[in-house]
């Protein structure tokens, strides 16, 4: 199926690594131009870019601290100068951290508001006027957790800031329409990438049995597991479609 993406313009946050490096080399396959964005994942970024432009697609990587917001504005800028103007967004980038609730602290907290919440509303808003400025019928996919959703334990502060993807979306999608700009969410579970053990506590077998045993499939996911929805959703095909939170999880949690 021709999901019409070719010479599309792509930002991917975060996507120095994991599955956001997965979803910009998607986008690639599928003949769009992809800005790989990273804050300390430099090298990652620059190699998915080198690699992205072997399958014949434009492809950049672009840094910045999503802190920081004449950084976050300058990047939007500089991969419309050198791909030109964003015509999908997808914001990957987060920060997450397991650890019981009273046992953390503020400083545990700010880098996951920062970044997963504040850090995403900057990028969004560049990348929207950017959109709204050239007439683009844009799409803007956001990433979250299912701890989002469901809750879960040493995950409070992480569930609390992934939560707020689901009335980023919605809200979007509500004031972004006219403009003919969609915004939609992606809620996963586990994914297998080279922090699975940072999410998994770097549990031992025992323990990965037992959080597999709360998978229906039996099996955690994998990036190309995700980046069809992904993909089909930043498709001018689901061009009726927005303000919605499609999970891709394994059967983890149902709505």
């Amino acid at each position: 199926m021709d999901l019409k993406l070719k010479d599309k313009t792509v930002l991917v946050t975060g996507a120095g690594r994991g599955l956001g490096k997965a979803i910009g080399m998607a986008f690639a396959a599928e003949g769009a131009n992809v800005a790989f964005h990273y804050n300390s994942s430099a090298n990652g970024a620059e190699e998915a870019a080198k690699e992205a432009a072997a399958l014949g697609v434009r492809a950049i990587a672009v840094g910045a601290d999503l802190a920081d917001g004449q950084a976050v504005r300058a990047a939007v800028e500089s991969v419309k100068a050198q791909l030109g103007p964003i015509e999908i967004l997808i914001n990957n980038s987060a920060v997450t951290q397991s650890k019981p609730f009273l046992e953390s602290t503020e400083e545990d907290w700010a880098p996951q508001v920062g970044i997963t919440v504040t850090g995403t509303l900057r990028v969004t808003q560049a990348v929207a006027q950017q959109m709204v400025e050239n007439k683009i019928e844009g799409s803007i996919i956001s990433l979250m957790g299912d701890s989002g959703r469901v809750g879960e334990s040493r995950l409070l502060v992480t569930a609390t800031t992934r939560s707020t993807t689901l009335g980023l979306t919605k809200s979007l999608a509500k004031e972004l329409a006219r403009y003919k700009i969609r915004a939609n969410a992606v809620s996963i579970a586990l994914v297998q990438t080279g922090s699975l053990a940072e999410h998994t506590g770097n549990a031992d077998d025992e323990k990965m049995k037992r959080i597999l045993s709360a998978y229906p499939l039996r099996r955690f996911g994998r990036p190309d597991d995700v980046t069809p929805t992904i993909l089909l959703l930043a498709s001018p095909l689901s061009s009726w479609t927005t303000g919605q939170a499609v999970s891709v999880n394994g059967g983890y949690a149902m709505p």
